[in-house]
Formats: C-alpha cells, sequence, structure tokens
C-alpha cells in the first residue's frame, strides 16, 4: 500500500454514507480497509453499483446476526488499528461489536462512530437525515435566497463534512494520542456537532456585527452582490467573488464598467441597485467569453460548472483533481503528500469477493471456512 496511512488496518462495517466516506479517506492515503459486509448482499437506499465511497478496499461478506460471524469480526479488529461503525446509539452493542467488545480484546484499537444525534442527549436515538442534523445544528437556516425558504446543500456539511471527515480526523487524532498512552479510545463523531463546527466563523462574524441581516442578505450567503452568482447569455452562470477592493477594481475592468458610476461596492444600502448593474453587464456575454476575459485577472469570476464538468477543466486537469476509477470519472484522493503520495484507488470489489482471502489470515483453514459457511455466518 503507498500513501501517509499505509500500515494502518482498518475494519468498517458496512453503512452509509459517512461511515463509509471516513473509511474512504483513510483508505484513499494508503490504509489497508477491510469493509465487512452483509453475507447475502441486498439493495440500500441510496446504495450504487460500483459506489466510489466503497473504492480501494477489501471486502467480506459476514452475518453479524450470528456467533460466529461476530466472533469473525472481532478477530479482524484484534489485528486492526481502527474499527468504524455507523449505526444509531445501541445496535452495534446488541450485535456484540460495541466499544467494550472490540476493546476487551484489541485495547490498543481506536473505536470510530458516526452518527446524526451523538451517542448521548434527548434525540440520540431519533430517526434523521443529514437536513434535520443541519437544521438543528443552525447551519441550514442562513442558506437560501432572501425571503424564500432554507435550501439544503445537499447532504454535503452532516453527511460528508460534519459526519465522514469530521470522524477521519477524530480518528487520526485519537490514533496520535495512543503514542503516547499506548491506548486506543472511542471517538464520537456526531453530525450535529460537526455540523455546528462548520459555523464557527459564522458566530465570530455574527458577534462583530458582520451579519446583521436575515437569510440572503449577508456578505457570504448571496446577499452581496459582488459575492454571488449570474446567468450569462447562454443561459450558464458564473460565480463572482470580488470582496476586496483591489479585485473588485480587476472585476469592473473586465466587465467595463466606470468605477466613477458605480455605487461603492461595500454599502449595504446600495446593493440593490449595484446588482442590477452587474446582472445587465455579465448578461451580455456567454460564460465562456467571461471566463476568458477574466482569464490572468484577479476579478474572481469562474465558471459555474457541473459535477459532470468539472474534470474537463484546465485546472483541475493539470491537477488531476478527477480520476478515472473502473470506467467511473470521480475525486482523487486528497490532500497531496510530497513524499508519501498516495496511489491510485482501486475499483470498488463485489461485496464480499474477498472473504476467502481475509479469512486465511485470519488463521481460518479450509475446514473453518467451510463450518462458517454451513452455518451461515459468512457470503457462500
Amino acid at each position: 500500500m503507498a500513501g501517509p496511512l499505509a500500515g494502518l488496518k482498518v475494519v468498517e462495517l458496512a453503512g452509509l454514507a459517512p461511515a463509509p466516506f471516513a473509511g474512504t479517506l483513510l483508505a484513499d492515503l494508503g490504509a489497508d480497509v477491510v469493509r465487512v459486509d452483509r453475507a447475502k448482499p441486498g439493495a440500500d437506499v441510496l446504495g450504487v453499483p460500483n459506489d466510489p465511497l466503497t473504492r480501494g478496499r477489501r471486502t467480506i461478506g459476514v452475518d453479524t446476526k450470528s456467533p460466529e460471524g461476530v466472533e469473525v469480526v472481532l478477530r479482524l479488529a484484534e489485528r486492526a488499528d481502527v474499527f468504524i461503525e455507523g449505526f444509531r446509539p445501541g445496535v452495534a452493542e446488541r450485535m456484540g461489536l460495541g466499544p467494550d467488545d472490540v476493546q476487551g480484546r484489541n485495547p490498543r484499537i481506536v473505536y470510530g462512530r458516526v452518527t446524526g444525534w451523538g451517542q448521548d442527549g434527548p434525540l440520540a436515538s431519533a430517526a434523521g437525515h443529514d437536513i434535520n442534523y443541519l437544521s438543528v445544528a443552525g447551519a441550514l437556516e442562513p442558506i437560501g435566497r432572501a425571503g424564500e425558504r432554507p435550501v439544503p446543500p445537499l447532504n454535503l456539511v452532516g453527511d460528508f463534512a460534519g459526519g465522514g471527515m469530521l470522524l477521519a480526523f477524530g480518528i487520526l487524532a485519537a490514533l496520535h494520542e495512543r503514542n503516547t498512552s499506548g491506548r486506543g479510545q472511542v471517538v464520537d463523531a456526531a453530525m450535529v456537532d460537526g455540523a455546528a463546527l462548520l459555523m464557527t466563523q459564522l458566530f465570530g462574524m455574527r458577534s462583530a456585527g458582520m451579519w446583521p441581516n436575515e437569510r440572503g442578505g449577508n456578505v457570504l450567503d448571496g446577499g452581496a452582490p459582488f459575492y454571488d452568482t449570474y446567468e450569462t447569455a447562454d443561459g450558464k452562470y458564473v460565480a463572482v467573488g470580488a470582496i476586496e477592493m483591489r479585485f473588485w477594481g480587476d472585476l469592473v475592468k473586465v466587465l467595463e464598467l466606470d468605477p466613477d458610476e458605480l455605487p461603492v461596492h461595500l454599502d449595504w444600502n446600495q446593493w440593490p441597485r449595484l446588482r442590477e448593474i452587474l446582472a445587465a453587464a455579465i448578461g451580455k456575454y456567454t460564460r465562456d467569453e467571461l471566463v476568458a476575459r477574466a482569464e490572468g485577472t484577479d476579478a474572481c469570476l469562474t465558471p459555474v460548472l457541473s459535477p459532470w464538468e468539472a474534470a474537463a477543466h484546465p485546472h483541475n486537469a493539470a491537477r488531476g483533481t478527477f480520476v478515472e476509477i473502473g470506467g467511473v470519472v470521480q475525486p482523487a484522493p486528497a490532500p497531496r503528500f510530497d513524499r508519501t503520495p498516495p496511489a491510485t484507488p482501486e475499483p470498488p470489489h463485489e461485496k464480499g469477493a474477498d472473504t476467502a482471502d481475509v479469512l486465511a489470515e485470519l488463521g481460518y483453514d479450509a475446514e473453518g471456512v467451510e463450518a462458517l459457511r454451513q452455518a451461515g455466518a459468512i457470503a457462500s
């Protein structure tokens, strides 16, 4: 395995979105991740074939409802550095795979768990999705246009940034601490906590009087005309982020506007008029014409690309920001490392495809494997 996490062994109980994303982040950087899938794979809501969230790791099919299957997972944990699960509180414990069970077999293991509401609190056992965690964290209300309802930012803020990425960060912090203590610990990554944490700057701006208005009326939420998107002549869009005066000056030049005739761009009271002027100026050009005009300047004007267009953008292409894995174009591992760069991840394996190989590593002989198969504890 290549990458800065080469040699790290991870066991991941199959789940949706945040837990597998944490596993992907670790696998992308070289960790040996074994994903525990169901012995009899079924259809998962939002699950897709050849899912990039399952790339770069091996997979075994195990019936974790059987004592034999649980024992297989515990034997995996004995040899691992990290254990990941994303169930509601108490589910892993009922399976016999909670922190006490796993750390009882391996006191050095870091047990990472990600949930929406966390392991305690009045809502801990309640159902929910990304949109619910954001709404309670205060991260959903500020997103949207003035006078309109809040808009879900896909499931990026809760599931991925505030969930899976926070879990991966917590796991690495716990591994660092283990170097001193020699002991593992439980990492509780709650999406409601993570979404709230991502709002830290906004609390500072509010306290300083820099976020005085309601949704859609402030500097960074589309309220400012110099920090927004605009439709171009061909029905596409550009993004403008010319906040600072020198960037604003470049944008004015790109749009061939007379700075002496423009409202003061930082005067909140003049924003409606300034927005009209920018919309009219930008609307004269196609998206690509405007991008070409802004090239080489600091106008902070960029094309609004679909995810499917982004891979072809010259900057992304030059950096290799996207890669093709198993016939699917997808984001490449990040961040970059100068001495220990990770390899391109392997395509996702079929669920349970590596069961025999992993069991052999655990010391199961042919007779033991057959006994597990006969008991229905592993994929047949």
